[in-house]
């Protein structure tokens, strides 16, 4: 059933549109138009930000991070085996997901570490690539407080996962 909700939607809208007497087909070009010219725009900032983690992961520095921030981690209750995750989401959805595949292979599914760093996956973002399409995306040169803020939600995010998957799922 699902495989036929797009065509269908497909299907409705260009009726819809031809109900209305509007061209479809010139819809579709000014459309495609708008989206290459939104694609221009973000390009350079994904550009960038691929390149600057594509730098920092292969010269090792999120592993180190994690290893210095190891102590830190123990003091506020959180797994120090997490800190790699913790380092890598907010920068690589898809690095971040290698290190939660990672962390369930090595620790298992059903651990705690497996568990929350499923939550975590599940309940942060991937903060600046967001950051660098929206206000890429919009000409917005000035992140402001944005960056610290969304830092600090994912901070809070991680936290959290900590405590409740140690307080519901142990």
């Amino acid at each position: 059933m699902t495989e036929l909700l797009v065509p269908l939607l497909l299907t409705f809208i260009s009726l819809y549109a031809l109900i209305r007497k509007q061209d479809v087909y010139a819809l579709l070009l000014s459309g495609a138009r708008e989206g290459l010219s939104t694609l221009l725009s973000i390009a350079p900032s994904l550009i960038v930000l691929l390149t600057g983690i594509s730098m920092l992961r292969s010269s090792g520095f999120f592993a180190w991070m994690a290893q210095a921030l190891a102590p830190v981690f123990r003091f506020l209750g959180m797994p120090p085996e997490l800190a790699p995750l913790m380092l890598v989401r907010p920068v690589s959805g898809s690095a971040a997901l290698a290190v939660g595949a990672e962390l369930m292979r090595t620790y298992g599914v059903d651990s705690l570490i497996g568990k929350t760093a499923a939550v975590m996956l599940g309940s942060t973002e991937t903060t600046f690539y967001t950051i660098s399409i929206y206000f890429g995306s919009a000409g917005i040169r000035d992140t402001r407080h944005t960056v610290f803020a969304a830092l600090l939600a994912d901070f809070t995010g991680f936290f959290m996962a900590c405590l409740t998957t140690r307080l519901f799922l142990t």
